[in-house]
C-alpha cells in the first residue's frame, strides 16, 4: 500500500508538522514517516477496517495485507473482498508492490505456505555466517537476531545460556570453549529447523512441558506437528527448588505463554498413573506470598466417585 500518505492530517494539527528547508518552511497535509504515532495509528486503522475478516481469511501488518484462503474458489472470494473494502475505505495498493496467487510467500522474515511457517533462508544464511562475537555487543545482536526465531527451536533459552550470563552487568566477557559450542549449535539448529503448522480451532492440542536445572522448556502440538517451541533460564535461587515444583513451575510457565490457545480447551487428558509428590502434602514455602492465583479448568473427567473435579493451577512458585 501507499501507507501514511493516504492519510490526512487534521487540519489544527498541521503546524506542529512543519518542518525547514533551505528553500523555505514546508508542512505536512498527510502523515508522514518519522512521527512517533504514525505507526499506531495507521495499524489502528487497518485493524478497523478489516477486522470482520481478521484471523479468518486476513492478516494484517502496518501497511502488509496477507491474504490466505484453503482453495482457489475461495481465494477469489476473499480477494474480491479485501480490494473491495479498500476501495470503500478510499484506500490504494500499489500494483507494483503486490502480488497474487502465490502458493508460498515472504512475511515478516517468515516463508508461509500450504505446509506451514519456516524460517526465511536469507535470514538463516546471515545467522550461519556470522563471525565469532568478540565483545559483548556482538553477543547481544547475535541472540538478538537468532532469537527472533527461537519459537523454531527447541530449549533454545537452555542452549543459549552461557551467551545470556556474558550479558550480565559486572561479568567479565570471556569467551569459553563452551560459549563456542553453544554458538555453533544454535546455527546448526536453525539451518535444520522444522517446519511449524498453524494451529487450527475445533482440533485436540497437546502440551509437553519439563524442567531441569539447566531451565524450563515445552511445545504445543497438533495431530502430533510442531505448532511451537518455547523455553526459559531458570532464576538463581529456583535452582534450590525440588524437582516437583520445577515441573509445577513449567506448567505455568506454559500455561501463561500459550494461554490463548489453552483457553479454549474443555477436556483434559488423564494419565493413569499417580503423580507422586504432587499429591502429598507440600511445604510451605519460607518466603512471603506476593500473591496467589488459580485457574479453573471446565469439561474435566468425572472422579471415580462421578464427582465434578476442578484442575487448579497455583501460581505462587514464579512469584
Amino acid at each position: 500500500m501507499w501507507g501514511y500518505y493516504q492519510l490526512r492530517v487534521k487540519e489544527q494539527d498541521v503546524p506542529i508538522i512543519v518542518f525547514r528547508t533551505r528553500y523555505g518552511d514546508y508542512k505536512f497535509l498527510v502523515m508522514p514517516f518519522g512521527l512517533i504515532n504514525a505507526p499506531t495509528m495507521f495499524m489502528d486503522l487497518m485493524n478497523r477496517i478489516f477486522r470482520p475478516y481478521l484471523d479468518k481469511f486476513v492478516v494484517v501488518f502496518i501497511d502488509n495485507i496477507l491474504i490466505y484462503s484453503r482453495d482457489e474458489s475461495k481465494h477469489t472470494e476473499h480477494l474480491r473482498t479485501v480490494l473491495q473494502t479498500l476501495r470503500d475505505k478510499q484506500l490504494y495498493s500499489k500494483f507494483s508492490k503486490s502480488e497474487f496467487w502465490l502458493k508460498e510467500v515472504g512475511f515478516l522474515r517468515h516463508i508461509v505456505s500450504g505446509d506451514g511457517i519456516r524460517v526465511d533462508p536469507s535470514k538463516i544464511s546471515a545467522i550461519v555466517e556470522w563471525k565469532l562475537p568478540r565483545n559483548v555487543t556482538e553477543v547481544r545482536s547475535f541472540l538478538g537476531l537468532a532469537g527472533y526465531y527461537r519459537r523454531f527451536v527447541n530449549g533454545f533459552s537452555i542452549i543459549a545460556t552461557l551467551m545470556t550470563r556474558l550479558l550480565q552487568k559486572d561479568v567479565k566477557f570471556e569467551w569459553t570453549e563452551k560459549c563456542q559450542q553453544s554458538f555453533e549449535k544454535l546455527k546448526a539448529l536453525l539451518t535444520e529447523a522444522l517446519i511449524l503448522v498453524q494451529s487450527e480451532s475445533g482440533k485436540e492440542f497437546v502440551v509437553y512441558s519439563d524442567a531441569s536445572l539447566n531451565g524450563l522448556g515445552c511445545v504445543l502440538m497438533q495431530e502430533g506437528k510442531v505448532i511451537a517451541y518455547a523455553s526459559r533460564q531458570l532464576k538463581p535461587h529456583k535452582r534450590n527448588y525440588l524437582t516437583h515444583d520445577l515441573e509445577l513451575i513449567a506448567i505455568v510457565f506454559t500455561l501463561k505463554i500459550w494461554r490463548h490457545h489453552l483457553y479454549v480447551c474443555q477436556q483434559v487428558k488423564v494419565e493413569h498413573q499417580v503423580p507422586l509428590g504432587l499429591l502429598q502434602p507440600m511445604m510451605v514455602p519460607e518466603w512471603k506470598w506476593d500473591r496467589v492465583t488459580m485457574d479453573f479448568v471446565s469439561g474435566l473427567p468425572l472422579t471415580p466417585r462421578k464427582k465434578d473435579s476442578v484442575w487448579v493451577v497455583v501460581d505462587r512458585l514464579t512469584k
